[in-house]
């Protein structure tokens, strides 16, 4: 009986032990429960090589901010990285520097110098990620090595910059686009005043084609300062009216004997634009 209630109170702390541990969890279960996330983020962003992405030898990739690109390398054969033309290099990270040789190196001259990252991995099943940083944008990558098959180069598309430039040659069509076209020079009229508040966006002058009055602005005029337009009637009620931004003018599609430009609240702007007199010149069309 002795030795049963010793052997019992000997055994009491390993049992109590056994039970603790039984219902904490494992720091390694912790951290691959917390790390799921992260690795189904990682597979949704990587794009991997396709057949149809190949111009040649080089795997195109369209750029996409956040993506991760896969590059597949092998022993004794150099991947070439190319960057966009003018694009300069700022830095070059990777997660093993040990088994891979990463260097860089460039090619061409003025704006169509470009950057090449050079990439070979000493032997095959490794993995690495490289993580490029320029003065445009940031690239991930996503390096494996197999046997014997690598790519010879890849490089990117911009998409983001094909609109870009796409905007700017509109806006510069635009702001070379006559304000109107068919007009008259005999047919226009510079009877109006300008009166009123002095901003920095105070137009210049006005004037009309017997059709359309347009209103002549700074060519500093900011898109934020832009004041809307009012048609003053006899009584003093001013409407708001509808134009149209042509460059530095508005162009209002009527004639008006008064009209303000008003801009702010508290502290409100007003220019005034007033037709007068015509004199000895008589309005066509009027």
């Amino acid at each position: 009986m002795t030795r049963t209630l010793a052997a019992a109170a000997l055994l009491a702390p390993c049992l109590i032990l056994l039970a603790g541990s039984a219902g904490a969890t494992s720091p390694i279960r912790n951290a691959s429960r917390e790390a799921a996330p992260v690795a189904i983020a990682n597979r949704a962003a990587t794009i991997e090589p396709t057949a149809q992405g190949f111009i040649n030898a080089v795997q195109v990739y369209p750029f996409t901010d956040g993506a991760i690109y896969r590059v597949i390398t092998a022993p004794e054969r150099v991947t070439d990285i190319a960057l966009q033309p003018g694009e300069t290099l700022v830095a070059v990270a990777s997660g093993d520097t040990v088994r891979w040789v990463i260097g860089d190196t460039t090619s061409g001259s003025g704006t169509e110098k470009r950057t090449h990252i050079l990439v070979k991995p000493f032997s095959a099943g490794l993995s690495t990620n490289l993580v490029i940083t320029t003065d445009r944008r940031s690239y991930h990558i996503a390096l494996t090595s197999g046997m014997t098959t690598a790519m010879a180069a890849l490089s990117w598309t911009y998409p983001q910059d094909a609109l870009i430039a796409l905007k700017r040659a509109a806006a510069a069509t635009e702001a070379a686009a006559p304000v109107a076209v068919g007009i008259e020079v005999e047919r226009l009229h510079f009877n109006y005043a300008v009166s009123g508040d002095r901003p920095a966006w105070r137009p210049f002058r006005a004037f009309d084609d017997g059709r359309q009055t347009f209103i002549e602005f700074p060519a500093t005029l900011a898109v934020g300062e832009a004041p809307p337009i009012f048609l003053v009637d006899e009584k003093g009620e001013a409407q708001l009216v509808n134009y149209r931004v042509k460059g530095r003018f508005y162009v209002v599609d009527r004639i008006f004997d008064v009209a303000e430009l008003r801009l702010g609240t508290k502290h409100q702007q007003i220019v005034r634009i007033s037709r007068v007199a015509d004199g000895a010149t008589k309005r066509r069309g009027s």
